[in-house]
């Protein structure tokens, strides 16, 4: 790594982790906000999480074109600046119609930074440092969370709506920051794996079909649409329902389980990183879904009401502890992986078509909620075969990658050949 990408990779990372800590002030309590300070009501506090599940499932299917075609910077700066417009109206409004205007400007904001913030990330690394980078961007955006909702949870009074006002305007102001950071980056040119992705010049049609065109791609989203949904859809929706539900557990212990996910992925991502970055990337995911399914196995323990309440918390605690070994494990896997799929040119389609998967698998995961409520062992015994499958899945995909794309330890000491980074000029198309 060169000493202007090593520059750029500092502040890169430095204004992901403040957009994360103003993002932790607000969302453990957007809720409770909107609900109860602001007086409207469950659903219309639900409608506020779809409406940011709504933005963002329209926006990024545009976004991975702009980035290709503009650039990263650009689309980050615009995407932080709607971001903040959107938190900053959201702690002031107090109709129900501002509040979902201010949420689809938000959540679209939210949305839209991620795969332009990868595709900076990949510009900045080289093949053979990409596993490490991603892994710093995961750890330093789940202490900035944890973080800003420990602060938050200390700063928010239910009486006072002056303090989520307060809360809001702190999280707009950290969208801004990012944005002055990004305009500080000087984007150097970016190494790719030669070859890793066959190209056709005779191919016509648009960029979205010729990603569809790519076997391990779409092998690849199939298997982060269940990765996402059989984990982080489940979180704060079907698994803390049958939690609270079948298990009995209280939301005290829910909390408790939480930052036990949290405290895993930040002792463990480092320790992990080191087992994974010589191993081969399908295989390690393939890991990750058996310790998942050990994971849904003692959930299902903590549900069937044989021991104590404490050994039922224990066990749901160990859950949520096991999930984020997993999460340690992928951070520095699958964001890579996709990088070094994407042909020269593309990056930016195909982070913005695996950030979609995940906002799809994560819209979807409420859908757990009946299961996990009114039929526990059935909940437990479908995640536990997802859990299975994301192993198979995996080990499929191994299949479909090069050596180098697989395990990309073999780079090391070989030189990589660069790739110009595209300039901020529009296409030409010939006439």
């Amino acid at each position: 790594m060169t000493r202007v990408m090593g520059a750029a990779m500092r502040r890169i990372q430095a204004g992901n982790a403040l957009t994360a800590f103003g993002i932790g002030f607000t969302v453990p309590f957007l809720y409770i906000y909107v609900a109860q300070v602001r007086g409207l009501g469950s659903m219309a506090a639900t409608s506020a999480f779809v409406a940011f599940a709504v933005s963002a499932l329209v926006a990024l299917p545009l976004t991975g074109r702009v980035i290709d075609r503009r650039g990263p910077v650009p689309v980050v700066i615009g995407a932080a600046v709607a971001a903040s417009a959107g938190a900053l109206s959201l702690g002031l409004s107090t109709g129900i119609v501002p509040i979902l205007l201010s949420a689809l400007a938000l959540g679209a904001g939210q949305a839209v930074m991620q795969p332009a913030l990868a595709t900076m990330i990949v510009w900045c690394s080289t093949p053979s440092t990409r596993t490490r980078a991603f892994a710093l961007q995961f750890f330093m955006q789940n202490l900035g969370l944890g973080i800003g909702g420990l602060i938050g949870g200390q700063i928010v009074d239910e009486s006072r709506p002056a303090s989520f006002t307060l809360l809001f305007g702190i999280e707009a102001v950290m969208f801004l920051v990012l944005a002055g950071v990004i305009l500080t980056v000087r984007m150097p040119h970016a190494p790719s794996i030669k070859d890793a992705v066959p190209r056709d010049g005779s191919r016509s049609g648009g960029a979205w079909k010729r990603l569809l065109e790519h076997k391990a791609m779409v092998k690849l989203l199939v298997l982060g649409f269940v990765i996402f949904f059989a984990c982080y859809g489940q979180f704060e929706s079907g698994l803390a329902a049958f939690g609270t539900e079948a298990a009995g557990i209280s939301p005290s212990t829910l909390g408790f389980a939480l930052a036990a996910n949290t405290g895993a992925i930040v002792v463990a991502q480092f320790v992990v990183l080191k087992l994974v970055e010589k191993r081969r990337r399908s295989r390690v995911i393939a890991l990750v879904g058996l310790i998942w399914t050990v994971a849904w196995i003692i959930a299902g323990f903590s549900g069937l009401g044989h021991g104590s309440a404490m050994m039922a918390a224990a066990a749901f605690i160990t859950t949520y502890a096991l999930f984020g070994i997993g999460e340690a494990m992928l951070s520095p896997t699958l964001a890579p992986l996709v990088a070094d799929l994407a042909p020269e040119g593309s990056v930016g389609q195909y982070n913005s078509a695996f950030a979609l998967v995940k906002q799809m698998a994560l819209a979807l995961g409420p859908l757990g909620v009946p299961l996990g409520a009114g039929v526990p062992i059935l909940y437990i015994g479908v995640f536990v075969a997802v859990s299975l499958g994301i192993a198979w899945l995996a080990l499929r995909l191994g299949k479909q990658l090069s050596p180098v794309q697989d395990k990309p330890s073999l780079l090391k000491g070989e030189a990589v050949p660069a790739v110009v980074v595209p300039t901020s000029e529009p296409e030409r198309v010939p006439a």
